[in-house]
């Protein structure tokens, strides 16, 4: 990891094409603006990780119950008269 030291308005360049800018410092907080070519995601780790967490969550409620209706719903599609089966008869 680096580890710079900037002042307000000064920037980093990541690569050739990503500008980190020191837009503001603050007594509990540093605002800073990512300048990114639009195929690049710039995402808050913290989202990104209770994102994460409630998709494994949401994941592991998922149980027999839910498994057995979603079979019992396919079952009763499959049994139901399809257009050619109407033309057949």
């Amino acid at each position: 990891m680096l580890v710079v030291t900037r002042k307000k308005g000064e920037k980093v360049l990541i690569g050739d094409d990503i500008v980190v800018t020191v837009i503001d410092v603050r007594r509990d907080g540093v605002r800073v603006g990512v300048d990114a070519p639009r195929g690049i995601r710039i995402q808050r780790l913290e989202v990104v990780e209770a994102l994460a967490a409630a998709n494994a969550e949401a994941a592991g409620h998922a149980d027999e119950s839910t498994g057995a209706a979603l079979a019992q719903l396919l079952g009763a599609r499959s049994s139901a008269p399809t257009d050619s089966d109407s033309a057949a008869s």
